[in-house]
Order: structure tokens, then C-alpha cells, then sequence
């Protein structure tokens, strides 16, 4: 009986360490991503000095960035449903190593859609944590926000959407060298509401009308080769 029991505790004892050693291995959101642009760079690693565009799906799925903005070199790196913290934990991989003379950045509606929980003042703080990140690595290279998008799936969180975007554009205005793109506005009807016919069926990612909108907005804010 009691040896029949040590066998049991031991058995559970080795299942519990189990657990714990597979949760640790576990790898962190999007590090399947990042490892296939780490791979991308072993075969043909971008050029230096090249423009940066960094964040979540919507930079994802524009892939037509290069050819939109002729004349100049991009390097997209959006990936995922990320949120700023994944930028955050990545920039090692998919910020830095490149070296660019520009960095764009679209990221925090998804961290407001993440929980209810998520202010527009913890989107903003995670924003700066970001922002002093690139400054303490680049001094003086621009950084361009890409204000946050009013989704129409996300409706719900358009005052909380606008109150981050006040935030940052505030807090850039007081930064040398650092821009804040209003595409909020350029995105709603005349009514206020969001436009639909610039999204995709999902009525979060954008189609080929609503990149124009970007591209129109952005472009005036790229440093030229």
C-alpha cells in the first residue's frame, strides 16, 4: 500500500515538473513569425538605412507597401495581432538589427481590444516605453505614430481609440524629430462613423482603398533616399 502510494505521489511529482519545464519552452505569441523573419534575413538581409514600418496586422497585410511608395526602401515588419508589448519584447529581433534612418509605427488598437482592462493611458505608457527603447538606440533618427484606425468591428472603443491617440500626438509634439500620422479622421464618413467600403469583409483589415488613405497620409512624413 505504501509503496503503492510513493509511486502515485512520485508519478505526480514528475508530471507537475513536466508541466512546468513544457510552459517555460513555451514560446512567447508571434515567435513563429519572428523566427521566419529572422530565416528571411539569413537568406537576403535588408539594406541598412532602409525605412522600417513596425507593428501589428494592419502593416501585416499591406503588401503592397514597397510598390505604394516608389523611390523609397521599406522594411515591413508588422506582424501578427501584436500589441505594443510585442513590439516591445521583439525589437531586438525586428527593430534594431536593421539599422534604419526611419522607423513607422502602427500598434495599440489591438491593445485595447485585448481586454477591457486596457486604458487609453496604459496604450499610451506602453507607446513611451517603446518610443524611449528606440530613442536610447537612435538619437536622431524620425519616428512617425501611425494613429490608431476606427476599425468598424471595434466601434465600441472609438473614445477610447481617439483619448490614446490625443495622448501620443501630444506627447510627440514635444519630441525632436517625432511625428504624429491622423489617419483616425481621414478614415470616418461625414457623419463620424467609420467608412465600411475601405475594409475587407472582416471589417477590421482594409483593402486596397483604405492602403491609399495610409499611403496619402503617410508618405508626406518619409525621409527621402
Amino acid at each position: 500500500m505504501y509503496k503503492s502510494a510513493l509511486r502515485y505521489f512520485s508519478l505526480f511529482i514528475f508530471l507537475v515538473t513536466l508541466d512546468k519545464v513544457n510552459a517555460q519552452q513555451k514560446p512567447y505569441p508571434f515567435w513563429n513569425e519572428i523566427q521566419h523573419f529572422k530565416q528571411q534575413d539569413s537568406i537576403q538581409f535588408p539594406p541598412a538605412h532602409a525605412i522600417l514600418f513596425v507593428g501589428s496586422s494592419s502593416f501585416r497585410f499591406w503588401k503592397e507597401v514597397q510598390q505604394d511608395f516608389p523611390g523609397y526602401t521599406i522594411i515591413n515588419r508588422g506582424f501578427g495581432g501584436s500589441t505594443l508589448p510585442d513590439v516591445i519584447r521583439y525589437a531586438n529581433d525586428i527593430i534594431f538589427p536593421y539599422h534604419p534612418k526611419e522607423i513607422v509605427i502602427y500598434c495599440g488598437e489591438n491593445d485595447l481590444a485585448e481586454a477591457d482592462s486596457i486604458t487609453p493611458q496604459i496604450v499610451f505608457d506602453r507607446f513611451k516605453t517603446l518610443y524611449q527603447m528606440i530613442r536610447k538606440e537612435y538619437k536622431k533618427i524620425p519616428i512617425v505614430f501611425v494613429s490608431i484606425k476606427p476599425s468598424p468591428s471595434r466601434e465600441r472603443l472609438m473614445p477610447e481609440m481617439l483619448a490614446a491617440n490625443l495622448m501620443v500626438k501630444n506627447f510627440l509634439a514635444k519630441k525632436r524629430k517625432s511625428y504624429f500620422v491622423d489617419i483616425y479622421h481621414k478614415m470616418l464618413t461625414p457623419g463620424g462613423k467609420p467608412m465600411l467600403d475601405i475594409f475587407v469583409s472582416d471589417n477590421l483589415h482594409m483593402n486596397r482603398k483604405g492602403y491609399a488613405i495610409w499611403q496619402q497620409a503617410i508618405q508626406p512624413f518619409l525621409v527621402k533616399n
